[in-house]
């Protein structure tokens, strides 16, 4: 009779503690909702207060804990977050995001070798994360240190080329430098990655922009472009002739752009559709796909091929020259409107096995 007792005693409790905890669990993640509401009006003490709250009835729950860190952190109050985060670094639900926001906490509190540090801790866990090689980046932008900066850029690029931030980055500085060529591919990529942002607008101004200042009628029989001043070869390169490859900005990018604009006179929106509709004609014809192949490049081929070339050349570009395009979309509206569609439905596809990094040339 006391072995029956004891284990009717037992499920009583069991029963008792699973409604207890359920009870904690709901009050917690309620408590939890209003934080995250509060903490985005930027009221920072009192959603630190709930999220105290939720912890002590959930205190396994990883969610919380993150939030309490990232209330911190945006209250400038990098001390707290960092111990907390340091506290639960080894947590099972510790992911990228974990070492992003502890790293961060670091470097705008003026620690910004720890802040490195703690990055390297966590690509040693997410060896392909573009989200932490972008914040080691960062790092060194913050500082104005473009030249450390990008080869981190460009690793996130080869490691996560779906991540559109590292080649936002990218496209920035390298537009912004001697080899523009990599900025003008870097840049439109990342348009075809995060096509309706802030950053869109800027990135599609700045393609155009620099069309505009690195190409040059000189005279009405001499033109000059310059995206690139980058001649280096390597002693492995001159070995075997037979498989020589010019460097690809002044080899291959800034000869077939030449040859492409032949009958132009001027640059603006429509010129430049011309353009970059002949360049990819020229591309494939000499072979430089083959070469030199590029996701890019063979996604506008599939742009050309369902007729929307025009269309996209123009969406490329359009922040440029707004007004020019005002005009082309008002005469186009149907086009407009089928290459809207198309393009909604029939993204770039890049992935690991599908992608372009400058170093792979």
């Amino acid at each position: 009779m006391k072995i029956l007792n004891r284990f009717l005693f037992l499920i009583l409790i069991l029963v008792t503690t699973q409604v207890y905890s359920q009870s904690d669990e709901s009050e917690a993640l309620e408590k939890g909702k209003k934080a995250v509401e509060l903490m985005d009006e930027g009221k920072f003490d009192e959603s630190i207060k709930l999220l105290k709250e939720a912890q002590k009835l959930d205190p396994e729950k990883y969610e919380y804990i993150y939030e309490l860190a990232y209330a911190y952190y945006l209250k400038k109050d990098y001390k707290s977050a960092i111990k907390l985060l340091e506290k639960n670094k080894e947590h099972s639900k510790a992911a990228v995001s974990h070492y992003q926001l502890l790293g961060s906490s670091y470097d705008d509190s003026g620690k910004p070798e720890k802040a490195l540090e703690v990055y390297d801790e966590g690509l040693a866990k997410f060896p392909n994360s573009g989200y932490l090689y972008l914040e080691k980046g960062n790092v060194f932008w913050g500082k104005k240190e473009y030249g450390k900066a990008m080869p981190f850029y460009e690793k996130g690029i080869e490691v996560d080329p779906q991540f559109p931030s590292n080649y936002y980055r990218a496209a920035k500085i390298y537009c912004n430098s001697t080899e523009e060529v990599w900025g003008m591919l870097y840049g439109e990529i990342f348009m075809n990655l995060e096509r309706n942002s802030a950053r869109t607008v800027e990135i599609s101004k700045l393609l155009f922009d620099t069309y505009k200042s690195q190409i040059k009628f000189t005279s009405d029989n001499s033109i000059s472009v310059s995206f690139s001043k980058n001649a280096t070869m390597t002693i492995e390169d001159l070995k075997d002739p037979g498989k020589l490859k010019m460097p690809y900005g002044i080899g291959v990018y800034e000869p077939t752009l030449m040859f492409s604009m032949l009958e132009v006179k001027s640059i603006d929106i429509n010129t430049l559709d011309g353009i970059r509709t002949k360049f990819l004609e020229n591309y494939y014809s000499n072979g430089h796909n083959k070469t030199y192949p590029n996701v890019l490049f063979d996604y506008q081929t599939k742009v050309k091929e369902n007729g929307h070339l025009e269309s996209y050349n123009h969406w490329i570009l359009m922040k440029g020259d707004e007004e020019k395009f005002g005009v082309w979309r008002d005469k186009n509206k149907d086009k407009w409107e089928s290459f809207v569609k198309w393009f909604n439905e029939n993204s770039i596809q890049i992935n690991q096995s599908n992608k372009f990094f400058s170093n792979q040339y």
